[in-house]
């Protein structure tokens, strides 16, 4: 699928396959530096998220609450067919969840290339992009953990470049292949469904290539999407559409607040953050450059409507959800990469010396400082010596300080936590001669116990019970919160505090325990663990079910 050069930039074919295999070889080494490091005693433990999905591994399904099945089917046939050499390698199945992220980084990556080289005609400049994508740290995160961004923006990617063929080369495979990968997407994020608008946006807007509106291929494409989201469909239907109120609830806000008029305050720098403020600069210029009814390029027509639409979108609904979570436009930098490194070029061939001395340093600085944030992703305890002083120290308020200055803290410590309530558990079956039932006191729990703990138990939530949002393990039956029949009498290891409600719910509750993650003498994080005899059932809500 790589194009040849345009002739008008004069690359010989010996520079075209040097820089082929200059980007070849820096994928290769991304993706055993992530290797390496998942090996070689990883101190990052799971993060909730990816734990939560590879729960959901366990349980296979056509779809699930929050989102569609394709992150649990990755993750269910990597550990299938690499559990035992992660076993072997690293302990546990960490190495088997997180293999897909690699994958899917560096086949972004390749995607990005691609697509730099078909619109501007210059593999030098792919080379570019790809060397500038590696020291961004979106793209470094999405390369090492197992979330839904990980195969839904290799999608987006790869997207692009099969509509790009489709439209510009009149290849008539593109159409079925984007559908496809738009359908494959969208079993990881239902966001991206906005690929299909934002190029139909596209081609309405641009009377060249208006035509294809009126051809098979633009809606063989969207039905062959709309097919792949069928498990989707048929899921929700024999369960309550709850996927749809869980999005439109992410959406549209937890608050009753109308309009959050700081929403795109909010919004807008999260992105910059997000893009180390630089990019975010350099992409807005990019962006105002070629807005499309000043632009006449088609090309870079098609990587401003396959960037702005998905910005815009929760740019606008950051008014009723106060900003949203900092990942969710991620694609829109996509595309906006691409057209962003065109527009860098034209501004190293300006006149003026000194703008173009300022943009190249600063260019050079923000490619520095990525790196740094990467580095600060993957070893953040070799900077201690900073961010202790910055945390400050620990307060009966704030027992754990680090977690402030340094958000890797969430993803260290459930080993330690996992150690301990196996500790419990042996306690309790030397007393009772059953195994207890181990809880979590929220959505995020469950997972990383159910990994960590040995023989893999299945750990239940809690969380309903004092208003914790709901999640799969809500679905799954028997639960404790809908289910006591099966429960009852049962001994529960429960992570989380001692409420009233649990109280409650069990003839006998010993004192808390409390379980502290250190490192290098810090506290990092801490839980509670309770242990509570003789379950009794919590209260049902009242109307006499719950609703998801």
């Amino acid at each position: 699928m790589l194009m040849p050069l345009h002739p008008s930039t004069g690359t010989t074919a010996r520079e075209v396959w040097t820089c082929r295999g200059v980007v070849l070889g820096l994928l290769v080494l991304a993706a055993t530096l992530h290797l390496v490091y998942m090996i070689n005693d990883c101190p990052l433990d799971l993060a909730p998220d990816e734990a939560h999905y590879w729960d959901w591994s366990r349980h296979l399904d056509w779809s699930y609450y929050s989102k569609g099945p394709l992150v649990a089917w990755l993750i269910r046939g990597s550990c299938a067919v690499f559990g035992p050499l992660s076993q072997a390698l690293t302990g546990n199945l960490m190495l088997a969840v997180r293999l897909p992220a690699v994958v899917c980084g560096m086949l972004l990556l390749l995607s990005l290339y691609v697509l730099t080289a078909l619109v501007h005609g210059s593999e030098r400049l792919a080379l570019g992009v790809v060397a500038i994508a590696l020291t961004l740290p979106p793209i470094a995160a999405g390369s090492s953990l197992m979330t839904i961004d990980a195969p839904y923006t290799c999608c987006w990617g790869w997207a692009l470049v099969a509509g790009y063929h489709a439209i510009f080369r009149r290849a008539w495979w593109g159409w079925p292949l984007a559908g496809l990968l738009v359908g494959l997407g969208t079993l990881a994020k239902y966001t991206m469904v906005l690929w299909i608008p934002s190029v139909g946006l596209f081609l309405l807007a641009t009377p060249a290539y208006r035509f294809w509106l009126r051809r098979p291929g633009f809606w063989i494409m969207s039905c062959l999407a709309g097919l792949c989201c069928l498990p989707i469909l048929f899921w929700n239907i024999q369960n309550n559409w709850v996927t749809l109120r869980h999005v439109n609830t992410l959406a549209t806000g937890h608050t009753q607040t109308l309009i959050h008029w700081n929403g795109p305050l909010v919004f807008l720098g999260g992105q910059a953050l997000l893009l180390l403020g630089v990019w975010f600069v350099i992409w807005v210029a990019a962006m105002i450059a070629h807005r499309p009814w000043r632009e006449s390029e088609p090309g870079l027509k098609y990587l401003w409507w396959l960037s702005a639409p998905m910005f815009v979108n929760f740019l606008l609904f950051s008014f009723k959800n106060g900003g949203g979570e900092i990942n969710w436009p991620v694609t829109a930098y996509l595309s906006g990469l691409v057209l962003a490194a065109g527009w860098l070029v034209q501004q190293f061939q300006q006149p003026r010396t000194w703008a173009r001395l300022l943009l190249f340093r600063s260019v050079i600085g923000v490619c520095v400082a990525g790196l740094l944030v990467v580095f600060f992703m993957y070893e953040s305890q070799k900077l201690r010596f900073i961010l202790v002083p910055l945390a400050g120290k620990a307060t009966e308020a704030q027992p754990c300080p680090l977690r402030r200055v340094d958000p890797t803290c969430r993803l260290r410590g459930w080993r330690t936590l996992a150690q301990e309530v196996d500790r419990v558990r042996a306690e309790e079956r030397l007393r009772e001669g059953a195994e207890p039932v181990v809880a979590g006191m929220g959505w995020s729990l469950p997972g990383e116990l159910g990994f960590y703990c040995e023989g893999h138990p299945q750990v239940y939530s809690i969380g309903l019970i004092h208003g914790d949002r709901h999640s799969q393990y809500d679905l799954w039956h028997p639960n404790p919160t809908d289910d006591p029949e099966h429960f009852r009498g049962r001994t529960f290891v429960i992570v989380g505090g001692l409420t009233p409600t649990i109280r409650a719910a069990f003839a006998e509750v010993e004192p808390l325990r409390w379980v502290i993650h250190r490192e290098d003498g810090h506290p990092i994080v801490q839980w509670p663990i309770l242990i509570a005899r003789g379950f009794r059932g919590f209260p049902v809500p009242q109307g006499g079910q719950r609703s998801y």
